[in-house]
């Protein structure tokens, strides 16, 4: 890398003398315009004319020319004086940061390092302004860094890393290794956005005859960061997937949204959970991260959806979703909970998580509108959706409970059915505002087919116009699950919601 070394004193100088012969220059053009711009004709003949003409016009181009020059001198003149003068304001940073660097180990002003170190923690922000690192991944199997905090009055927190993914394990019966957990996201200053957390690390391979040998466990993710008085709070990342084995991993937990800034600013989204591991034995799902909640002002963040059971002999659970952030105390939206994961084949799907305060679909402080209950995996309850603002707002609806799951033979394996889901409760109202709407249950399995008709005619006997008796009545099929009520009206003269 070039190196350059400046002195700002000598800049200065520089620019002081480039300035004052600009000055001589310009007073000398002026001088001279007044002897040259204006000339009399010699004699009375058209050749004297002609050459004071001349003259003349050859003295304004000059002078034209010469302003031009003067501009341009002038421009010259006054970058390099903003450059003298911003060479000794680094010097002069530079003096100051390195004071604060050897008393507290941080800059006064100036963004952090990202990390380099595998698995290593972003370098904070400065104490007064800038972001902080981003944290480095982690190796196989090791965590990811945290993010750097952002600078006390203005910064935002830095990003954290992804947590290592899994060692394979290629022995007959062997485990493979577990994801490393993501890093968290760094707290942002007094003015800024929190980091966003890392992904968690996928679980290891493992090497599985039958039912031996176990996936890795996936990851949990990092939370994101918070925000300080004004700023969003950072997304929470996802979690790490199961690895595959003879079982399957379970997967690592989405992380959760950072809080947003107690002024102003939305609660971050909450992270989805992680997918089960394959295998003859499915791994179960994770749970999303929870929205965070908003301060003052400000929505609160989305909860994530929760992870996907593996489909297998012995099927993996689908894992909840995330509850939504609560809204701001004075004004904003819960976040909405997050969808449950589904379960795979016939396993139960996870609950939703519901809109609402600080829980399911989430609640709204004075005036807001609550949070949707998110949707129930396969034979789960849908959230609850939540209340309106104390003062206004409507009620969240509800999530829609989970589909029902037919019963399933092979052989003589026999798996039993899975009910449907309720739908989620409607938030209520309060003062001003309409209650949310239950949500819908889930819908039932259908009825098996009846046997098929006997045909009268005797026995060795072709009778082609006989009509055959009629057949047995079909099964009957599996109730849908019922829809919840609706949330409650106002005080004031608004209707419920609908049930």
């Amino acid at each position: 890398m070039s190196q350059l070394t400046v002195a700002p004193q000598l800049l200065s100088a520089a620019a002081s003398d480039l300035a004052g012969i600009g000055a001589k220059i310009s007073a000398a053009n002026s001088a001279a315009a007044a002897l040259t711009s204006n000339l009399q004709a010699a004699a009375a003949d058209e050749v004297s004319a002609a050459l004071a003409t001349l003259f003349g016009t050859h003295a304004v181009q000059y002078q034209d020319i010469g302003a031009q020059l003067a501009s341009f001198h002038d421009q010259f003149v006054h970058a390099l004086s903003a450059a003298s003068g911003s060479y000794a304001a680094t010097e002069a940073l530079n003096a100051v940061n390195a004071q604060t660097m050897a008393l507290l180990g941080r800059p006064l002003i100036g963004n952090g390092a990202d990390a380099t170190m595998p698995g290593g923690n972003g370098a904070p922000g400065g104490l007064l302004y800038g972001n902080g690192g981003a944290g480095a991944a982690g190796r196989p199997g090791q965590a990811g860094g945290n993010g750097g905090a952002g600078g006390w009055l203005f910064g935002n927190g830095g990003t954290g890393g992804a947590g290592g993914a899994g060692v394979n394990n290629t022995s007959i019966g062997g485990h493979g290794g577990a994801g490393g957990t993501g890093g968290a996201g760094g707290r942002a200053g007094l003015i800024g956005a929190g980091g966003a957390g890392g992904n968690g690390g996928s679980g290891g391979a493992g090497q599985g005859e039958f039912f031996t040998g176990f996936g890795g466990p996936g990851g949990s993710a990092g939370n994101g960061g918070a925000a300080g008085l004004i700023g969003s709070g950072g997304a929470g990342g996802a979690g790490g997937a199961g690895g595959v084995g003879g079982t399957g991993g379970n997967a690592g937990a989405g992380g959760n949204g950072g809080a947003a800034g107690t002024l102003y600013g939305n609660g971050g989204a909450g992270g989805a959970g992680g997918d089960g591991g394959g295998g003859f034995g499915g791994g179960s799902g994770a749970s999303g991260g929870h929205g965070g909640a908003a301060g003052l002002i400000g929505n609160g963040g989305a909860g994530g959806s929760g992870g996907a059971g593996a489909l297998a002999l012995a099927p993996g659970t689908g894992a909840a979703g995330g509850d939504g952030g609560a809204g701001g105390t004075l004004y904003g939206n819960g976040g909405a909970g997050g969808a449950g994961g589904l379960g795979a084949l016939v396993s139960d799907g996870g609950p939703s998580g519901a809109g609402g305060l600080g829980g399911n679909g989430a609640a709204a402080g004075w005036i807001g509108n609550g949070g949707l209950g998110g949707a129930g995996g396969a034979g789960a309850a849908g959230g609850n959706g939540g209340n309106g603002g104390q003062l206004y707002g409507n009620g969240g609806d509800g999530g829609a409970g989970g589909t029902a799951v037919a019963a399933f033979t092979f052989g003589d394996l026999k798996l039993p059915s899975v009910s449907a889901g309720h739908g989620g409760n409607g938030g209520n109202a309060n003062l001003f505002g309409s209650g949310g709407s239950g949500g819908q249950g889930g819908q039932g399995v259908a009825g098996i087919n009846g046997a098929a008709g006997v045909n009268p005619a005797p026995a060795g006997q072709v009778d082609p116009a006989a009509d055959g008796t009629q057949g047995s009545g079909g099964g009957t099929g599996q109730a849908g699950s019922p829809g919840t009520p609706g949330g409650s009206g106002t005080q004031i003269g608004m209707a419920g919601g609908t049930g």
